[in-house]
């Protein structure tokens, strides 16, 4: 009794598995670099809210003081 013959993998089919797996890996490498520069975007934007923030509370607390050091003459 003979045993089952092994066909040999065609370097076809080999080159296209290799070439999926490549087109598979490039597209999870985009998209992670995509969602680098969505973080990147959102850091910047909440960095840019909350520098106009200190400078909104440094405005009205130098206007506060001005009215109570001298804002009132009676």
């Amino acid at each position: 009794m003979r045993s089952a013959r092994r066909l040999p993998n065609p370097p076809l089919a080999r080159s296209g598995a290799v070439a999926a797996c490549a087109v598979v890996l490039a597209g999870a490498a985009a998209g992670c670099s995509t969602t680098q520069e969505k973080a990147e975007r959102q850091q910047a934007r909440a960095q840019h809210i909350l520098e106009a923030r200190k400078q909104r509370q440094q405005h009205r607390q130098k206007h506060q003081s001005k009215h109570e050091n001298g804002g009132e003459k009676g």
